[in-house]
């Protein structure tokens, strides 16, 4: 009698002159030891292999011709959808004839997971500048999911075991951050923030807190007027809204241990105010994950490591958290309302 298996994880292969390969295969080898459950790579199959053999981990390869098949499979190989690589591949060197495979991986991927064939996404970094160079017209892994979604409002959230953040404007220059900051934007980023703390984190009543602009928070108008003509409007439209909010607070108070434990998540106003605490607070274990998506996406806290590629010195540890995570979401929401 066949076995009913769960989906698997879904798992693109990222820059493959990155190191998104080599920790997924490392990933797969430490399956047992962190007990993740079965995922699968959207990678071709060959360099995987290479790969696997190059760097000396032990991670037979299984060629797969759906994700039906990965869990079966999982137990005594790392699963691999096959996408096939045009070019050569340098270590460390990305090449733009790669971009189209790149891209293919994440659409197969994310029309996977809408059509619920696997439970979750997880992307492996890429290298955005060569992809731009392709024609990419993105900003990034979250942009892209929100277009390949229909065109919806995508919001980044950074979880550690100690604090979540969120980037009210990510990537985009410092000057142009500050002047696209508007209470829409912080309201829209404040309830997409709370849904998920709901449905994909199990929290009933999320508290959350922004972070003001200026330091001290502005010292009522003293250094700024962010916070009083921006982020206090939109915090009073969220609370009106039954969502509890508070702030804005002071960013360089509002990291320490005992300010974390009253929060559930942090909204912060530009990328660096939000990722710096929490890479210096868990530099390796850190999850990106996009919030107001239809489906659960995760990705590893980190680039493609172009200096280390090729040379077995990746660390694993954020691709297994980030796929621990994006199970454990992906679970929270097939459960009953």
């Amino acid at each position: 009698m066949a076995t009913a298996f769960a989906p698997a994880t879904a798992v693109t292969m990222g820059d493959p002159a990155g190191i998104g390969i080599e920790i997924t295969l490392k990933a797969w080898a430490q399956r047992e030891d962190t007990g993740l459950g079965a995922f699968f790579l959207i990678a071709d199959a060959d360099t995987v292999r290479g790969e696997a053999a190059s760097i000396g981990v032990d991670a037979p390869v299984a060629s797969i011709e759906n994700p039906d098949a990965a869990p079966a499979a999982f137990t005594d190989a790392l699963p691999v959808l096959h996408q096939p690589l045009p070019g050569s591949i340098n270590a460390g060197t990305p090449n733009p004839a790669h971009a189209p495979a790149i891209l293919g991986a994440i659409e197969t991927a994310t029309t996977l997971t809408t059509e619920g064939r696997t439970d979750a996404l997880v992307t492996n970094p890429i290298h955005k500048e060569t992809l731009i160079q392709a024609g990419f017209r993105f900003s990034g892994h979250t942009d892209y999911l929100g277009h390949l979604a229909g065109g919806v409002s995508s919001v980044m959230m950074l979880v550690s075991q100690d604090l979540r953040v969120v980037p009210a404007t990510v990537h985009t220059g410092l000057r142009e951050a500050i002047d696209s900051l508007t209470p829409d934007l912080l309201v829209e980023c404040g309830k997409t923030t709370a849904q998920s703390l709901r449905e994909d984190f199990g929290i009933s009543s999320p508290r959350i807190v922004m972070a003001g602009l200026n330091p001290h928070a502005g010292e009522g108008g003293v250094f700024g007027f962010e916070e009083k003509l921006i982020i206090g409007p939109a915090i009073e439209r969220l609370r009106a809204e039954g969502i509890t909010v508070r702030g804005p607070f002071a960013a360089d108070t509002l990291f320490h241990d005992a300010a974390r434990a009253t929060y559930d998540a942090a909204i912060c106003m530009y990328h660096d105010q939000a990722l710096i605490p929490i890479k210096t607070l868990d530099f390796a274990h850190a999850v990106n994950t996009t919030l107001g998506l239809p489906f659960v996406r995760t990705s590893p806290d980190h680039g493609t490591a172009l200096d280390i590629a090729g040379t077995n010195r990746a660390d694993p540890s954020s691709l297994i958290e980030a796929i621990r995570l994006a199970q454990k979401m992906a679970h929270n929401r097939r459960r009953p309302a």
